[in-house]
């Protein structure tokens, strides 16, 4: 898997860069970078993140500054996703829109959780493993389940 056309901080650590696909994305200093992962063009990772195997980043992705992104998390970019138009064709970027989405600075982000496109997961937010969140999550909220709901503030440290 390439490596191409990204702009990624030379501090930034990515473990097999072979089995890495990152192109027209940028990554911040002393950011981690798992095996498996895929960073799509137009996301951009900040610093002193952590970026975990077998993560999707789509395009429309801000993640800010020291956010942890577990095993195997999936972010969505299409609300309505469709393989063809109204006539049949297949669907080319033309044809629909990015729904951006912002991971704010310190949140972290279990393992297995999906996040819906359009979403904004607010400072220090804690969202729980397996999570699937279709709506914004308040900064220092910890949220999990199927829709993920609020369980509680989280304690700062």
């Amino acid at each position: 898997m390439p490596i191409t056309d990204a702009k990624i901080d030379q501090t930034t650590r990515i473990f097999h860069p072979d089995l890495v696909n990152l192109y027209g994305c940028e990554i911040g200093a002393q950011t981690k970078v798992g095996t498996f992962v895929e960073v799509q063009k137009g996301a951009v990772i900040g610093a002193r993140c952590k970026i975990s195997s077998h993560s999707f980043i789509c395009e429309g992705v801000t993640i800010e500054d020291e956010v942890f992104v577990g095993h195997g998390v999936m972010f969505i970019n299409d609300i309505e996703p469709r393989a063809t138009t109204a006539g049949g064709a297949l669907q080319s970027e033309a044809d629909w829109s990015v729904a951006e989405t912002r991971v704010c600075g310190g949140a972290s982000i279990g393992t297995g959780a999906v996040i819906m496109g359009g979403v904004t997961i607010g400072a220090r937010a804690l969202i729980g493993a397996g999570s699937v969140v279709t709506r914004n999550v308040e900064p220092d909220s910890v949220v999990a389940g199927v829709p993920a709901r609020f369980v509680r503030t989280r304690v700062r440290q």
